[in-house]
């Protein structure tokens, strides 16, 4: 309280940044408003006490210097507002204007890490987003200020708001208790059919007939997918969220913070297994590969494995018949045929169109692809289910090309800073470090680091083990 009194002693100063937030609120509404009336959504302007509330509660917690937690709020925001609801542009514009007030204390205009890979991405991409939003608004409000831009904001707003290993291991707690509510919002719709906040249009979108609930083959189970819609989105959440809590077990230094940390990793486990995804389960036995690597210690090396043993035992009691139709879903027939066709009528693609692509839209791509696609695929398909193909098919190979670059990089200044790290330090940054793998090897699979909100956690957490001063932490 105390804190917050000195901090409005500035009354100038703060009345500016509240009206900032203020104006910056009124415009996403408005512009809220129209792109949902454009794209046939209906409801946004029922969102204005939300947006308005959200505003001034990043204002007030910005006061109180704690950066960790806006930037969970605004990646929070993104899921729910402007990916389940169709907001679109609520958290980049947030982000915007947090990295403008941290400039004004000194913070926000240190360069991220690949400046100039950042800067030729968002210059590259700009025409094929232009050509894949002249098809639908909707695309052209998403792609750019979600995959591209945010993207970059995010990922900036990572390595400025960590530098101190307190602030690592904060950012860290704050996004698993994140991925616990949504663990628990998923367990909420699994077992009573109940979505809390529901939204009618994703519901009507969960009822047709090509979705139907994503009901599993041959029983009468549903994946869900709590906000992500998609339980291979919610799949992909899940698991790169798990290493999260892991890191900072192996870092806490007291009881009760390494009980909470586990029971935040066999939660997200559980939560893994609902949304039935064979590709997210894949990528996460390889992002917990990295962590071990990860480490740095080998009595810490023997104690996760150990671990990790009694976490799959402890799984396979509590939830057997799940952990059944999970191996039935990996196993059936139509599952990895339907993907190699997906992948193939992306090949097919970007060799018709090599450097422009079809346009940065599912609609571009809807329409566009379809002289292209393969027999095997026999449904059509608003992308490759890839995340590398997308990129190449729909942006065009330099715009791929750019990206894989952009993400190779990043992840090696992460893994430098790994090395230079000491022991205490190793295993919050191997945390970070295997997330992003995991979200990398889950995009194999799925449009995973081209999805509008999935993209925003993976850049904050990769900006994060990205930050400069790793000499002080």
């Amino acid at each position: 309280m105390n804190s917050l009194l000195l901090w409005l002693r500035y009354d100038a100063w703060t009345l500016r940044r509240l009206l900032a937030y203020g104006v910056c609120a009124a415009c996403v509404l408005l512009l809220g408003g129209l792109l949902s009336y454009l794209s046939g959504r209906t409801g946004a302007l029922a969102l204005g006490p939300l947006v308005l509330l959200s505003a001034l509660s990043l204002s007030l917690i910005l006061l109180l210097r704690h950066h960790a937690l806006v930037a969970t709020l605004i990646v929070a925001l993104h899921l729910y507002a402007d990916w389940y609801l169709g907001l679109h542009l609520l958290a980049p514009l947030l982000a915007c204007v947090f990295l403008l007030l941290l400039r004004h204390r000194g913070q926000g205009w240190r360069r991220p890490r690949a400046c100039w890979l950042w800067l030729a991405f968002l210059l590259v991409t700009i025409y094929p987003c232009w050509r894949g939003g002249l098809l639908m608004v909707y695309d052209a409000a998403s792609f750019y200020p979600s995959d591209i831009l945010g993207a970059f904001l995010l990922f900036w707003l990572g390595s400025v708001i960590v530098h101190d290993r307190r602030s690592l291991q904060t950012l860290f707690a704050l996004l698993t208790l994140l991925a616990v509510l949504l663990a628990v919002h998923l367990f909420i719709q699994a077992y009573t059919g109940i979505v809390l906040f529901q939204s009618s249009r994703v519901d009507t979108f969960l009822s047709s007939v090509d979705v139907a609930y994503y009901q599993l083959m041959d029983s009468s189970t549903h994946r869900v997918g709590s906000f992500f819609i998609d339980p291979n989105w919610a799949g992909a959440y899940f698991a790169l969220s798990f290493f999260l809590p892991a890191g900072l077990f192996v870092r806490s230094s007291t009881l009760w913070q390494r009980g909470l940390s586990l029971l935040a990793m066999l939660v997200l486990l559980a939560a893994l297994v609902l949304t039935y995804s064979t590709g997210a389960w894949v990528a996460f036995f390889v992002g917990m590969l990295i962590f071990l690597l990860l480490v740095g210690d080998t009595r810490l090396l023997l104690a996760l494995l150990c671990l990790v043993f009694v976490l799959a035992l402890t799984l396979t009691l509590l939830m057997p018949a799940q952990l059944q139709l999970q191996l039935q879903h990996a196993t059936a027939n139509n599952e990895l045929s339907l993907r190699i066709a997906a992948w193939q009528t992306a090949l097919r693609v970007i060799q018709a169109y090599p450097l422009t692509g079809v346009g940065l839209g599912h609609q571009a791509y809807l329409l566009r692809a379809e002289p292209y696609r393969v027999p095997a695929q026999f449904v059509q398909l608003s992308h490759p289910h890839n995340s590398y193909l997308e990129w190449a098919a729909m942006g065009g190979i330099p715009v791929f090309l750019l990206f894989l670059l952009l993400l190779l990089w990043t992840h090696f200044s992460a893994w430098r800073n790994w090395r230079l790290a000491d022991r205490s330090l190793r295993p919050l940054l191997g945390a970070g470090i295997a997330a992003t793998v995991t979200l990398s090897v889950n995009s194999i699979s799925i449009n995973g680091w081209t999805h509008f909100a999935l993209a925003f956690f993976g850049w904050l957490i990769l900006g994060a083990v990205n930050q400069y001063r790793i000499d002080t932490l």
